[in-house]
Parts: structure tokens; sequence; C-alpha cells
């Protein structure tokens, strides 16, 4: 297939914002692949809650309420990031990112690290994510759910649970995809971009080439049940950010903010500069 050669253009991207802005840079925190911004809203709340200052939640494009284009890749949704923090006036900020989030606060704060106080990358390292079948298998899924038009919402839920079983095994993970399942005029949809997200898979489980490091902290929090920070992913965190701390919460798994609430917010409060 033609790969889109053309420069990426950003897409205007739905967010919500919390707390009041003190001394400190305003906090982004970016979700992962099928999510949207409200897998961080009890973060978020949390954060500003305790004295983290202004937070904001981001739906990244193809996700969530942000508009859907055909590119998917890194660069694209780093400039997504740029542009909204241009449109709020925003000239410094601190990124938390999970999993494909964090890949793109990583890039960010690669290609632009003047607009970049300090990064948190939850349970993702800046290397390449093993198995694109996996996920190639849970969008094929996906697309050949079918649902008749006028069930209730609960109806419509349980026939798309019953038609990902047999591919999507893990329960959790199932209820993790159906949020995206959505009713648009009586007919029920998935709200996230799956031909862009099944497109451009590769570029999504990669990671860009960079040559200049980011110079200013960064932390590594993973999961210690999850393999996606692990040590022989060191070296190339260390080349790209040098001023990297590398953390793990005991017990989480890849949803590190979900498995260990508590303790995901006290690092990343302990993480954050002083007001």
């Amino acid at each position: 297939r033609p790969r889109c050669r053309c420069p990426p253009r950003a897409v205007p991207l739905a967010h919500t914002e919390l707390g009041v802005g003190g001394d400190r840079p305003p906090l982004l925190l970016l979700h992962g692949l099928f999510g949207n911004r409200s897998n961080f809203q009890a973060v978020a709340k949390a954060l500003a809650h305790r004295g983290a200052g202004k937070v904001l939640t981001l739906d990244a494009r193809n996700h969530g309420s942000s508009p859907h284009h055909p590119l998917m890749t890194y660069e694209a949704m780093s400039l997504d990031v740029q542009h909204l923090l241009t449109r709020l006036g925003i000239t410094k900020c601190i990124l938390l990112g999970h999993s494909m989030g964090g890949k793109t606060a990583m890039a960010l704060a690669l290609q632009r690290p003047d607009l970049v106080e300090r990064l948190i990358s939850v349970d993702i390292s800046p290397v390449s994510t093993a198995p694109i079948s996996e996920f190639s298998a849970y969008i094929s899924a996906m697309k050949s759910v079918k649902i008749p038009d006028g069930l209730s919402r609960s109806a419509a839920r349980q026939l798309a649970d019953n038609q990902l079983c047999p591919v999507v095994q893990l329960p959790q993970l199932r209820q993790f995809l159906l949020t995206n399942l959505v009713e648009v005029e009586g007919r029920y949809v998935w709200r996230v971009n799956l031909e862009a997200i099944s497109h451009h898979l590769a570029d999504i489980m990669s990671f860009p080439v960079f040559h200049e490091p980011y110079p200013g902290p960064a932390l590594f929090l993973g999961g210690s049940n999850s393999p996606y920070i692990s040590s022989k992913d060191y070296p190339e965190i260390q080349r790209l950010f040098p001023q990297a701390d590398v953390q793990h919460v005991r017990g989480a798994g890849h949803i590190v903010h979900q498995d260990k609430f508590e303790e995901f917010i006290t690092a990343v409060l302990g993480f954050l500069p002083p007001p």
C-alpha cells in the first residue's frame, strides 16, 4: 500500500483541564492504544487534589473524541500535542504517558526538549514493543463484530463481548476494548479509527530513531509484573534519556495506575518539581 509521504498535519485534540495552575508547568496525561482521556480521570483528580497544579487529560488522534486521521505515527501524535500546547499558550509542560502515550511523550521530549520540563513514561521503553500479531488479531475481531440496530446498550455490549471472546480471552481486556463501542444515531460503532490503527500498527509498536538525547529529568515507571521496561532496554533508555530514573511498582502489571493507584500517585508526586 502507498505510504503517506506528505508531512504530518496536526489535528485538534479533545482535552479536559483540572486543577489550578501554580508556578509549576501544567501536567499532560497521555493514554495508551485503544484508550481515551477518561482512563486517566481518577489519576488527574487525585493529582490535582494533591497539589500537582493544572492537569490536562488528552484524547490521542483516532481515539476518544479527537478527530480521525489516516496517519498514525509518533511524529504526527507528537505534533498534535505541540499544536495543543500552542493553542493553550503553554510554553513548558510536564508529560506523563502510558504505553503508546508514553512513546508519544518521549518523541515530543526528544523533538522539542524546550517544551518539556520533565517526563514520565509509564510501563514503556523507547524501543520496539513486541508482538504485533496479537493486536492485529484484536483489531480483526473488533472489525468483524456485528450488532443489529435497536439493541439496548447493555445487550449490544454483551453481544460484542460474546463475539470478541474467542480471540480476546482476557475479560479485563475485552471490557477495556468495549469502552470504545458507542451508539451513533441508533447504531453501534467503534469510536477508535480501526483502519488507521491497523494500517499503522507497525509504527505504533516501534519507536522512531533519534540521535540527540533529551537532557531533562525523566522517570520510567514500570509494573514489576510487566515485561515492557526490562533491563535489556536500559542502554537505550540511558542513551536517549541520560537523566532517567527507572522504578518498578511492585505487584503492578502493564496498567500501573489501575493496578496500584496509591503507589502510582505517590511516585508521580515524588517526581514532580517542587512548586
